[in-house]
């Protein structure tokens, strides 16, 4: 197949996107809990609630990944099911839920890669300004430590934040994820404040000397031009810079893009001494989420030089253009900008309107099969090109909570009844087990 007999194929999902026992057992409300009873935040008022259930049903999970050949599950942990309300009492049955499923993946021979951060800050550290205050960052660092004291016996892979943007962007700029705000000052406020996090965390990581590896997951946005006019080449390189070179740039010590925040005349970073440093510390991997890639041209009038243009791309249930190449050229960017790095596609998959068949035991999804297979034919390629990508977590397991869409989109490879909460494999989760065998051919 080409691939290195050490590349790593995995999985992934969120905590409150598959947990539920929302709760349960000394959990505490998250903003995505509350996000979610917001009439009008979320599609159908849905919520994450139930979820898939996989805080009981995690043993049925662990056992399609393992009949898969999945070699590492990639899960996040959710903060206040350990620090319920974002305190600093430890809540030993939230540990006790994390221990049982970090044996269990092991016991299996699947390696767990822990985010520290996907989204669901305690409700309490909200009410306190959330990521547009210092002390956020200062609490997560002080979660992140206790979490590495605790699991770093058997954790050797740990990503301290997932998509900051969508933290920051959609949370406190658009308004379309939790905790719903629309201000463009506290959206920057809160960019500055989650690198500083990730900072502290493997600050914490180095000082406590822990095994193993720390890193940080982006989903950064690198457009192609829509022709090669000097100033579409512009444009694309500018548009990079609100969502990549903002997160990507301070991590590899080079700063804030100023050209960026020149445009924002009312936003303030609240950096202080010492911050930049802090967030430029050495990560040993960068994890990329990739789903799509936008094409960009000049416009003058827009605040940013680009405006995005239409393309003849299929799309996805979600409206995304379907651009396998898109993520060759964003490894090239990120490997020739930023590297020599070990990088990892830490999430990469597709929603499509699936459906049961006749039976309700089968789930046929040649799009999806399609789409991974275009995908990893594109690892393949950057692999034998020397690139040092190491590993490839599919999105999702499962079906799940899709944040603002509820329960409309599906991106498993697992179909999720939500009704009964029964699992049926798809065509797809049969197609990556077959890669990973090397069985099938791409």
């Amino acid at each position: 197949m080409n691939f290195p007999k050490d590349f790593l194929f995995g999985s992934a999902t969120a905590s409150y996107q598959v947990e539920g026992a929302w709760d349960k057992d000394g959990r505490t409300m998250s903003i995505w809990d509350t996000f979610c009873r917001t009439p009008g935040a979320v599609r159908h008022g849905h919520t994450g609630d139930m979820a898939c259930d996989q805080y009981h049903k995690y043993p049925e999970d662990i056992d399609l990944m393992y009949r898969a050949g999945i070699r590492s599950y990639r899960f996040s942990l959710a903060w206040p099911r350990i620090f319920p309300k974002g305190g600093s009492i430890p809540n030993p049955a939230g540990i006790d839920y994390y221990n049982r499923l970090i044996d269990a993946l092991l016991d299996k021979g699947i390696t767990p890669a822990i985010t520290l951060y996907h989204w669901d800050l305690p409700q309490e550290l909200q009410d306190s300004g959330g990521w547009t205050v210092r002390k956020t960052a200062e609490n997560y660092a002080d979660y992140a430590a206790f979490c590495f004291k605790t699991f770093g016996d058997r954790v050797e892979t740990w990503i301290t934040l997932n998509e900051p943007w969508c933290s920051s962007h959609l949370g406190y700029l658009h308004g379309e994820h939790a905790p719903g705000i629309r201000d463009r000052a506290r959206a920057y406020r809160a960019v500055h404040h989650l690198n500083l996090a990730h900072g502290l965390a493997v600050q914490r990581f180095r000082s406590m000397n822990m095994k193993g590896r720390i890193g940080i997951t982006l989903n950064l946005s690198t457009p192609r031009p829509a022709t090669r006019h000097p100033e579409d080449l512009h444009a694309a390189d500018r548009a990079a810079d609100g969502q990549s070179r903002i997160y990507i740039d301070p991590i590899f010590g080079k700063g804030y893009p100023q050209r960026h925040l020149d445009i924002e005349p009312a936003v303030s970073m609240p950096v202080e001494p010492g911050d930049m440093e802090i967030i430029a510390g050495p990560i040993d991997f960068l994890g990329l989420n990739y789903y799509w890639e936008d094409a960009v041209r000049y416009e003058a009038s827009a605040a940013e030089e680009f405006v995005i243009v239409p393309s003849h791309h299929k799309k996805t249930a979600m409206g995304w253009d379907i651009v396998s190449e898109g993520l060759y050229r964003q490894i090239r960017w990120v490997h020739e900008n930023y590297g020599p790095l070990d990088l990892y596609i830490t999430e990469n998959g597709a929603a499509f309107p699936d459906r049961l068949d006749e039976s309700g035991t089968a789930c046929h999804d040649p799009e999806r099969t399609e789409y991974l297979r275009e995908h990893l034919r594109v690892c393949k390629r950057l692999c034998s090109e020397g690139i040092p990508l190491k590993g490839y977590f599919l999105w999702s397991l499962l079906d799940n909570f899709e944040w603002a869409h509820g329960y409309t989109k599906r991106f498993g490879i697992i179909y999720t009844d939500y009704g009964d909460m029964r699992r049926i494999p798809k065509d797809s989760y049969y197609f990556y087990r077959d890669v990973i065998a090397g069985t099938e051919p791409l």
